[in-house]
């Protein structure tokens, strides 16, 4: 299972690029795959080949009418767990004893 955290904007589309970021939020979410916005990317939990479809998909919807993309990616793997988009973040405050900001 895969834990992939991205961000991708354009370059040369202006100071507010949100407009372009609300459209692949509209493809992650369209998805189907567990994800978690976050106000610096969105982290997106699945199987390989499904988390870098979605990334592509991503990056077709942008390219559409953006010449220049820039994009970062992050991959966690970690065979046979699931649902650690809730589970890395409950071990963390479990350690702490108590809840953090999510």
């Amino acid at each position: 299972m895969v834990l992939l955290e991205f961000s991708m904007w354009p370059l040369g589309e202006g100071e507010s690029v949100s407009a372009y970021v609300a459209r692949t939020l509209d493809v992650i979410d369209k998805s189907g795959l567990p994800y978690q916005l976050t106000p610096m990317g969105t982290i997106l939990e699945g199987e390989w080949p499904e988390v870098m479809a979605v990334v592509t998909r991503c990056f077709e919807t942008m390219q559409q009418d953006c010449g220049r993309i820039e994009t970062s990616i992050k991959i966690d793997y970690r065979a046979g767990k699931e649902s650690r988009l809730r589970s890395k973040i409950d071990s963390v405050q479990t350690k702490l004893g108590r809840k953090l900001s999510t």
